[in-house]
């Protein structure tokens, strides 16, 4: 196993659920979602998320995801995973999942705390991250992966490049869908019995 950190830089939406499953299969130490506490800056973001690097093996959501220049700058060694998905899916899984509710931490990072009314803002944002992230690791291939699991990418994939064996249990899909709306249907008598918005491959 990669003695290093290891930081998945794919926004929200990208499959991050499944990778947390993933990595702790590994029985690798998982840091997700750094709380929104004011003051809300990059910078406080920032410390706050530096200081329980220490304390872990791997990080993925926010703000990890943005904070990969400085990560990168402050723990030499380590691995960087984009996880990615079509652009069209991507933003549909963030409108149904987050639509309607706004957030300081998506302020943040997209300029606007709700996705609904601001999809062409999101997708603008979300192009503009990963086009960024893979032309600052263009060289860096030892250092770099680009991971899609929704593209149905999984352990074959991901194993190598952290220095992990391949476990024999299948790759963990958290949220998806098709799981969701075949239990609405069993269990509501072949009709859904809530709408199927928030649940997506995470």
């Amino acid at each position: 196993m990669f003695q290093g950190k290891i930081f998945f830089i794919g926004f929200p939406k990208t499959g991050t659920t499944s990778v947390k499953k993933a990595l702790r299969q590994l029985k690798l130490r998982v840091c997700g979602l750094v709380p929104a506490e004011p003051p809300l800056t990059r910078e406080h973001l920032l410390e706050r998320a530096s200081a329980l690097v220490p304390q872990y093996d791997a990080f993925q959501n926010c703000p990890w995801a943005m904070l990969y220049r400085e990560l990168d700058e402050r723990f030499p060694g380590s691995k960087f995973v984009l996880t990615y998905r079509e652009d069209q899916r991507w933003i549909d899984s963030v409108a149904r999942h987050f639509g309607g509710e706004s957030t300081a931490m998506r302020t943040l990072v997209f300029g606007h705390g709700d996705p609904l009314g601001n999809e062409a803002i999101y997708l603008s944002r979300y192009r503009e991250h990963n086009d960024a992230v893979r032309e600052y690791f263009r060289d860096r291939p030892q250092d770099f992966l680009e991971f899609g699991l929704t593209q149905g990418e999984g352990w074959e994939r991901l194993c190598p490049f952290i220095e992990a064996p391949i476990p024999a249990k299948p790759f963990p899909h958290a949220n998806r869908r098709v799981v969701q709306r075949f239990f609405e249907k069993l269990l509501g008598g072949g009709r859904e019995t809530r709408p199927a918005a928030r649940r997506d491959v995470a």
